[in-house]
């Protein structure tokens, strides 16, 4: 089976694992300025950009499609100051909402109906992303060099469970 549809998907994953590497890459940045807060947030994002690529694994191993992992080009690793990481996470998530309407679009172009409604949970989950980057940077932006309070931010508004069971199944679950 193949498809635009799959050959999409693959690129995707690829695309997650990036996310994911640049997650990791920004939760280092922040571990390395003492803001624990700010660093397990965004080691649970890269968490959660793996899943969002174990999802995509998955769907196409229960189509009976191909799997090809692509490779990722290295994150972006050097920062200055609190307020780039975030921007560049916005921007990313912004990006990967596109990402996500383009492959429904593909879905629904060639009637695949599955497909699109798999796409429907990532639709939802990056009203969700963007809302919290976007929220995130006002934050950052706002506090300046106030770390503590920024920290506070996280840990108040953003340090809950994230768990969804309506998430579609993991390739290593």
């Amino acid at each position: 089976m193949t498809s635009r549809f799959i050959a999409q998907l693959n690129t995707q994953i690829g695309e997650e694992f990036a996310a994911h590497q640049q997650y990791v890459a920004v939760a280092a940045h922040y571990d390395a300025l003492t803001m624990p807060q700010m660093a397990g947030l965004f080691f649970r994002q890269a968490k959660e950009e793996r899943g969002h690529a174990m999802m995509m694994i998955r769907y196409l191993l229960d189509v009976d499609a191909p799997v090809e992992i692509p490779a990722v080009e290295a994150p972006t690793s050097v920062f200055d100051g609190v307020v780039p990481p975030v921007e560049l996470a916005l921007a990313q998530e912004r990006r990967v909402t596109e990402q996500i309407h383009t492959l429904t679009q593909i879905a629904r172009e060639e009637g695949d109906f599955a497909a699109e409604q798999f796409m429907q949970w990532f639709i939802k989950e990056q009203v969700e992303e963007v809302a919290t980057m976007q929220d995130l940077l006002a934050v950052v932006q706002r506090s300046g060099d106030d770390l503590n309070d920024i920290e506070n931010y996280v840990e108040r508004e953003l340090s809950g469970s994230d768990d969804d069971p309506t998430a579609p199944p993991m390739a290593d679950a």
